[in-house]
Formats: C-alpha cells, sequence, structure tokens
C-alpha cells in the first residue's frame, strides 16, 4: 500500500539526480495540523529536500519525531513559538508552505475564517520578511484571494516583496476538475487535464471546461462548474462539523510545492501549474492578484499565461468572478 502511494505520488516525473546543488530546506508553517501532518508526510519523499522544517504552535516535535523515522534522505526538524522557534523554522528556507489557520466548518464560508487567518498570516509574513526574505512563499491558508495580498503587502512594507516568489495554491482546484470531469466521462484522471483561472474561492473559480478537447451538454457544463467551484462543502459537510478537505489538499499542495522545487533548484524546464500570482491578465479590471498557468523557472514565476480562447459560457463565469475578486484582494490589501 505504502510502496503504491509513493508510486502514484511521485514515480513517474520525479527521478531525478539529488546532488547538493539541487537540495533544500523547506518549512512548512502549521505542520501539526490537518493539512500539514499529511503535507508534510509527502514532502519527506520528496528527494529535492534536504531538510523539513516544521513550524506550529503546539505538538510539531512530535510530528517532526516521527516522520523523521521514514528513510528518505532529509532531516526533520520540530519547532514551537517556545525558544525563538519560528526564528529557527525559517532561517535558510528556499521554500515556505503556509497551510496554517483554523479549518472551515459547516455553514461558514472562505470569507467567514477571514479575520482569524489574516491575522495568523500577518504574524507569519512579518517572520518571513525577517527571517527568509528570499523565500519562495506557498499560500494554503484561506482565504487566499485575501491572504496572498495581505502577506504581499507585509512584504512590501518590509522592502523585501518579490512578485515571482509569492504563489497562492490554486491546484486543489485542478486536482478536482481533473478528478470529476473523469468521473463524468469514464477517463482516467492522469488523462484529464482542466485549466482553472480566477481565485480559490466559489464563483471566482472559473474551469475552462471548453479547453479540454472534450464536448459537455449544457446540463454537465453547469453540474461540472458548481461541482469544482463548491467542491469544499462537500467535504465540509461530509465531515460533519470535524473539519474541511484537508488530504487532498495537502496532495495538491506537495504537488506545487514539488513543481517549485523542480523549477528552481531541480533545473527542470517547461514547469507550467495554475497559481494564483500578481498578474497583469485583468490588472486593468482593478484585479490585481489572479490564477492563470503560471511557467515556472530558476526564480520563480517567470511567465503568467493569459486566458486563451474561451466559450461564451466561461465569459459569463469570468464576468461573475471579477467583482468578487476585487472585493477579496481589496479586503486583504486593506487588513
Amino acid at each position: 500500500m505504502f510502496a503504491a502511494t509513493r508510486a502514484s505520488a511521485f514515480a513517474a516525473k520525479r527521478a531525478f539526480s539529488t546532488s547538493a546543488a539541487n537540495l533544500s530546506k523547506v518549512a512548512v508553517l502549521g505542520a501539526a495540523g490537518g493539512i500539514g501532518q499529511p503535507l508534510s508526510l509527502l514532502l519527506k519523499e520528496n528527494p529535492h529536500v534536504s531538510h523539513l522544517s516544521l513550524y506550529d504552535i503546539v505538538n510539531t516535535p512530535g510530528v517532526a519525531a516521527d516522520l523523521s523515522h521514514i528513510n528518505t534522505n532529509s532531516k526533520v526538524t520540530g519547532h514551537t513559538p517556545a525558544n525563538d522557534g519560528l526564528k529557527a523554522a525559517l532561517e535558510d528556507a528556499h521554500v515556505v508552505v503556509i497551510p496554517a489557520g483554523v479549518p472551515r466548518k459547516p455553514g461558514m464560508t472562505r470569507d467567514d475564517l477571514f479575520n482569524t487567518n489574516a491575522s495568523i498570516v500577518q504574524g507569519l509574513a512579518e517572520a518571513a520578511a525577517k527571517y527568509c526574505p528570499k523565500a519562495h512563499i506557498l499560500i494554503i491558508s484561506n482565504p487566499v484571494n485575501s491572504t496572498v495580498p495581505i502577506f504581499a503587502e507585509v512584504l512590501k512594507k518590509a522592502g523585501v516583496f518579490d512578485p515571482k516568489r509569492l504563489y497562492g495554491v490554486t491546484t486543489l482546484d485542478v486536482v478536482r476538475a481533473s478528478r470529476f470531469v473523469a468521473e463524468v466521462k469514464n477517463l482516467d484522471p492522469k488523462d484529464v487535464k482542466v485549466t482553472v483561472v480566477g481565485g480559490h474561492s466559489g464563483v471566482t473559480i472559473v474551469p475552462l471546461l471548453s479547453q479540454t478537447g472534450l464536448d459537455f451538454t449544457k446540463e454537465e457544463l453547469d453540474a461540472l462548474t458548481h461541482r469544482i467551484q463548491f467542491g469544499g462543502d462537500e467535504v465540509v459537510k461530509a465531515k460533519d462539523g470535524t473539519g474541511s478537505a484537508t488530504l487532498s489538499m495537502a496532495f495538491a499542495g506537495a504537488r506545487f510545492a514539488n513543481s517549485v522545487l523542480e523549477a528552481t533548484v531541480g533545473g527542470k524546464k517547461n514547469i507550467v501549474e495554475p497559481t494564483f500570482v500578481k498578474s497583469d491578465v485583468f490588472a486593468k479590471e482593478g484585479v490585481e492578484y489572479f490564477s492563470s498557468l503560471v511557467e515556472l523557472g530558476p526564480n520563480g514565476a517567470e511567465k503568467i499565461h493569459g486566458l486563451g480562447e474561451i466559450s461564451e459560457y466561461e465569459q459569463k463565469l469570468i464576468d461573475a468572478a471579477i467583482p468578487e475578486l476585487k472585493k477579496n484582494i481589496a479586503k486583504g490589501n486593506s487588513f
């Protein structure tokens, strides 16, 4: 079972050398939580990681001790706020992945999470600006549409903001879209690539199903679009008050972190992933951040792709997403 899991998660496209030049310290902030633990497990398997640095307010030493027994070539350290733990966790980090914050409960939107998670993200941003200003920062903490702008504003204030190195992780929307379309069309998800653009909540999530090369009825379009936009609600409801999407989010977060590592230290070319970044795609409409396909390179987000050809149906989705995105971003900027 474990071998099969490893094969499915990392095998096919992850056979690379592990010389000192392409090994990195990766920090996970919020590592003891529902996303943080499985995310850290997946990162422990990644051959580009030489030091997995885990931080949370409690329980991190135990998580680190457990993971440190896995026989892959990376050391694991666990840190808490005691003894300057956040500083130790972040210093010399090449990649910082942030799933910290409270999970969504039934009836909550991602915006309901804002007040609690915004404060957490702001504190972590201040620490990152101080201790690892050149790190690649991957934001999972919701609401991503607002937490990415918060992080950016803190980095700007500290004079260390590099838009190429700050990413909102929207990979789960793409993972879900691939899975959901594959179910409807009776295909293997690995053969189904769905571009998802916009943001990372509700109507701001815009799947470009017309670009898959598949045919859909109007009923299929409506059902798939709604399920991709509100797939997180399925998990919140099914978990019945105990949390939100953690395992699938960890899988998606590890996938994106691996892509960043492959591009920045692994020397791999032509890596394209969707991510919520500072973008010109809808800047004229007042949308400063937007998720679209982004080509990753040694310096991070090297090339931001536009939408390409979209259908009339998708244009309507974009029209609905833009005002909501503007509100979410403004909320983060003004926090």
